[in-house]
């Protein structure tokens, strides 16, 4: 529903309230081509993750891209797919609930957190407007992807913004940009792979894993590779790992300008040819898993790694719902919460609250 600045956004003496919006990239409504080519027409379409100019993106992305590509990502998103529904979208409600709990836990009280997908649903609009009907007057967000880049963080700014044009009276707003070498995270991704190794046993290799991008986003200042080369390497310290022990790779490009390097698909099999019989794989740059990793990971990398030559490719799955993930994210944002005057309300009394919406109201106020 769109939200005109004639309408009220409050309610007088309404109890002021701290609320967190937990963002992730999001996912077709099903693996069908027609939800898919939606999804995908929304996604590539934002000019913060293709940046070309929009009369000629249009006619490619039109004119070609969603004619082909469609059928094809609705066969992958197919092999996925689960009873719950996405994977993406079902782990997220779960670390959704999952932080809820253990936010309110902490601090005490009902803390109104939303979740809301950059592209589909649920929308960033609709979880902003979930909080609005909370009396959310200070928001914190926080965006699910622990390196920045302007493909994803700035775009989920983008899309808030968006939103809060529309809005007379914006709320108090702290955005969280990247998490890439918090202790907490580290930590939690090496526990993570450690388990892995417990239960799977261990791999000759590890290679660690990253969503590519356009080399010329580099270029022009995007500080996303150099935030997924130190989450390795603070990862492989965590893991007391040699440097011969692990790899760094760029996965998932498209088109054919170059990518960042080197590329996933290409290392598994040189990998595979160089005499490596096992190798395990981790995502530390997904929080939750999806098609880039249950699909291109585990299904397209794992045959290009047997047919170079490999035995046995292990994914290790990404951190999900796991309870020392959501301790880190609920610690991360009760840290950039602090000096607003808590989480449940404002320092107002009962009684200021009701006097302030009286006056209001004697001015001509709708309740």
């Amino acid at each position: 529903m769109t939200r005109y600045l004639g309408e009220p956004d409050f309610k007088h003496g309404t109890d002021e309230k701290t609320g967190i919006l937990l963002v992730n990239l999001g996912t077709p409504d099903a693996p069908d081509a027609t939800s898919v080519r939606r999804y995908l027409a929304e996604f590539l379409w934002d000019p913060r993750v293709i940046e070309v100019a929009r009369p000629l993106w249009w006619l490619i992305l039109h004119g070609v891209i969603l004619r082909v590509r469609p059928r094809k990502s609705a066969e992958a998103y197919a092999k996925v797919w689960t009873t719950e529904g996405s994977p993406l979208l079902s782990i997220s409600k779960r670390q959704h609930k999952a932080f809820q709990h253990q936010l309110a836990e902490r601090v005490g009280g009902d803390v109104p957190v939303a979740l809301g997908m950059r592209y589909g649903n649920p929308s960033i609009a609709s979880a902003l407007a979930e909080l609005r009907e909370k009396a959310v007057r200070r928001l914190l967000v926080l965006p699910l992807y622990p390196q920045y880049s302007a493909t994803t963080t700035a775009s989920v700014f983008d899309a808030i913004a968006a939103d809060l044009q529309r809005t007379r009276w914006l709320p108090e707003l702290r955005f969280i940009n990247q998490y890439h070498d918090e202790r907490g995270y580290i930590e939690a991704l090496a526990a993570s792979i450690r388990e892995h190794w417990q239960n799977q046993g261990r791999a000759e290799r590890l290679l660690f894993s990253f969503h590519g991008l356009p080399h010329r986003y580099l270029l022009s200042g995007d500080p996303y590779h150099c935030q997924c080369h130190k989450t390795a390497r603070l990862l492989a310290a965590e893991l007391g790992l040699d440097d011969d022990a692990w790899i760094l790779s760029f996965q998932s490009r498209v088109g054919r300008e170059e990518w960042l390097r080197p590329y996933t698909d290409e290392t598994v099999a040189r990998l595979a040819r160089e005499g490596t019989r096992s190798l395990d794989v981790a995502c530390p740059g997904f929080s939750a898993d999806c098609l880039e990793t249950l699909e291109e990971i585990t299904m397209q990398n794992g045959e290009i790694f047997a047919e170079a030559g490999g035995e046995t490719l292990n994914y290790v799955a990404a951190l999900n719902d796991r309870s020392d993930h959501i301790s880190f994210l609920v610690d991360l944002a009760l840290r950039h919460c602090q000096g607003w005057p808590g989480l449940k309300a404002s320092d107002d009394t009962a009684e200021d609250r009701a006097l302030g919406a009286q006056r209001a109201l004697a001015l001509g106020a709708r309740q």
